[in-house]
């Protein structure tokens, strides 16, 4: 059994890696190894999985694709759009989002086969299109899911996840389509020698044109799964996620130079990095050395199969599961069972390391805390408030960065959920599609507080926020007042999509109106930048040289802004919002005129303790309101 287990997983180095992982997160932590929390991980794997599978045909083909999280985003974007703002029969919009994908991986293919444009070119441009394409069709808004669909997010009999069930379904057609069918197979011969395969006679162009549309339609099915989890389609949805499915492809053994990879190895793949965030979620490692382990785990994965194989071990070929052995009876039997015994040897595993474990929580209370970025002074700030209240009343808080993707987030929710943390504290990426996450933690008996942001449709213990909309009116009457009612503004806009962004501008929109004398020449978006607000500012001054002023969503694009302004910052004033050190400092200096203030410290510390009064079961306030205050060089004395 040992012999036969260890064969196993010498010959598949990322499968060895994986009940590795295991076995250590079920030694370091009490909460990983439970039934709700295996499921949570299995859910989390899949988007990325049912991508990682569409990417294998085209590694295997000796190809690349970064386009799918983009066509992911678009596809789920066009069944939104086409549902419920073109009122077209839900069947049809989800069938116009599958050839959505698949076109778009088509147009791909088409130029890499016909074209014959480099795979890194063709999909790096299709990544902009059907990003940019995505943000037009929903504006830069995030449009509501049709509900019909939206049950591709939840459970099945209330514990089995629908999106582990499709990510089951596309991982056997991927083997099935790699090991029993023509285009399988010619796929092998054309990664492994192209030129040897077209000298066989096999199509190989319509082939490697096949393959990117078959890779579009599974972003699609990915697209639409993480769409049902959110409930919303987010048109910013998916960024990044071209790397995670890469990567899973080649953790599970494939090679980037063609000929080599099996769908079994992708999922382990996808698995391992599935289990990897979740263990460091749960072990409250913080957000930023996370990605610096995230990152580390994946090159040693590679280094150790590759490390194997100039060993000696075979790699996977077609239709043997990820094994050297032939398709023969025999060897599928034998196979058959040193898996059967590798399984019963995990569980053994698994089993000894939950009983020798130690969870030594020692009854202390823990907090989750799930900020939209700490790439923002603001929300770094709102994380140290937190910190100095957990610090001074005993609690442990784990605080995690979902770097603006609305999707991660729901993931650091769902780890806190099964986690069993006391209660959670989370700043939405987005309200809406923060939303699903939430629920599954209140129904957990788990009370969550709001900062900064709503959340939409759950009934959060207690909302603690500034008023983005009040900031917004605040900040076109300090400009309108520094115009004397009259001149030429322009906007810089965040993230799109983002509720922060949307509040603030309806805000600044709303309050300008007040004064005709003044026209918004420009809005244009720097997604809460300092280095992008830089750069718009700058292409703004090359099409407007008349600007008389500017209004910035957030400090960090205001203080870009003033940068590219140069000298003219001090006559053409610049507001932003947050109130951050930076721009007080600026503010202080001259040479930024005004910035709405939050008090983020203040916004940390008084969510932490509504989260500790909800965890007590006493009485929250359902809004606790920070005040904001227009912060000019008048007045910035009696701001720290």
């Amino acid at each position: 059994m040992l012999a036969a287990a260890r064969g196993l997983l010498l010959d598949n180095g990322a499968l060895g890696a994986l009940v590795a992982l295991i076995a250590a997160l079920t030694l370091l932590s009490g909460d990983f190894l439970t039934t709700d929390n295996l499921l949570n991980v299995g859910v989390q794997a899949a988007v990325t999985a049912i991508l990682a599978f569409g990417v294998t045909f085209v590694v295997v083909s000796a190809g690349i694709d970064l386009s799918v999280g983009s066509v992911a985003a678009l596809s789920a974007t066009v069944l939104a759009w086409s549902a419920t703002t073109e009122g077209l029969p839900v069947w049809l919009a989800v069938l116009l989002a599958l050839g959505t994908g698949a076109a778009c991986g088509l147009v791909s293919g088409a130029l890499v086969a016909y074209g014959r444009l480099p795979p890194f070119i063709a999909t790096l441009a299709m990544l902009s299109v059907g990003r940019g394409l995505a943000l037009v069709l929903a504006d830069g808004s995030p449009i509501g899911f049709p509900s019909s669909v939206s049950g591709l997010g939840d459970t099945l009999g209330g514990w089995l996840p629908v999106p582990v069930l499709v990510m089951a379904a596309a991982g056997l057609l991927t083997a099935v389509v790699l090991g029993r069918t023509f285009l399988g197979r010619g796929l092998y011969a054309i990664g492994g020698n192209e030129e040897a395969a077209r000298l066989s006679g096999l199509p190989v162009r319509r082939q490697k044109a096949a393959v990117y549309a078959l890779s579009g339609l599974f972003a699609a099915v990915a697209g639409i799964v993480l769409a049902a989890r959110l409930d919303t389609a987010q048109p910013t949805a998916g960024q990044g996620y071209e790397l995670d499915a890469i990567a899973a492809v080649v953790i599970g053994g494939a090679s980037l130079s063609g000929g080599v990879g099996t769908a079994s190895g992708t999922l382990v793949g996808a698995l391992i990095l599935a289990v990897l965030r979740n263990g460091l979620n749960l072990l409250s490692v913080s957000a930023f050395w996370q990605q610096v382990v995230i990152g580390a785990v994946i090159a040693l994965a590679v280094l150790l199969d590759t490390a194997r194989r100039r060993a000696g071990a075979p790699a996977p070929v077609p239709g043997a599961g990820g094994t050297s052995e032939r398709a023969s009876p025999g060897g599928r039997g034998a196979r058959a069972a040193r898996y059967a015994i590798a399984a019963v040897l995990v569980a053994a595993v698994m089993g000894g390391t939950a009983l020798w474990r130690d969870d030594g929580s020692g009854g202390r209370t823990t907090v989750g805390m799930s900020l939209s970025t700490l790439n923002n002074t603001f929300f770094v700030q709102l994380r140290a408030g937190a910190q100095a209240e957990a610090k001074a009343r005993g609690v442990d808080l784990t605080v995690t960065d979902a770097q603006n993707d609305a999707s991660q987030q729901a993931n650091q929710l769902q780890n806190f959920t099964s986690g069993g943390k006391s209660s959670i504290i989370v700043n939405p990426v987005d309200s809406d599609a923060a939303s699903p996450a939430v629920r599954s933690a209140i129904t957990a008996d788990i009370p969550v507080v709001a900062v900064d942001r709503a959340v939409s449709k759950a009934k959060v213990a207690s909302l603690v926020a500034s008023d983005n909309v009040s900031g917004g009116k605040q900040a076109a009457r300090a400009l309108a007042e520094r115009l004397g009612g009259e001149g030429r503004v322009v906007v810089l806009q965040g993230t799109a999509g983002t509720s922060a962004s949307r509040e603030r501008g309806a805000g600044f929109a709303a309050g300008i109106k007040a004064y005709p004398g003044i026209e918004v020449l420009a809005r244009q978006p720097a997604d809460f930048d300092r280095a992008k607000g830089l750069d718009v500012m700058t292409n703004l001054l090359q099409a407007h040289d008349d600007i008389d002023a500017v209004f910035a969503e957030n400090d960090e694009m205001a203080l870009g802004a003033t940068k590219a302004l140069g000298s003219r910052a001090r006559s053409i004033p610049v507001v932003g919002f947050d109130g951050t050190p930076d721009a007080l400092k600026a503010v202080k200096a001259g040479t930024l005129y005004a910035s709405v203030a939050q008090q983020p410290r203040e916004l940390g510390k008084l969510a932490l303790r509504q989260a500790l009064t909800a965890t007590d079961d006493k009485k929250t306030e359902a809004v606790v309101k920070v005040p904001v205050k227009v912060v000019t060089g008048r007045n910035v004395g009696d701001f720290s």
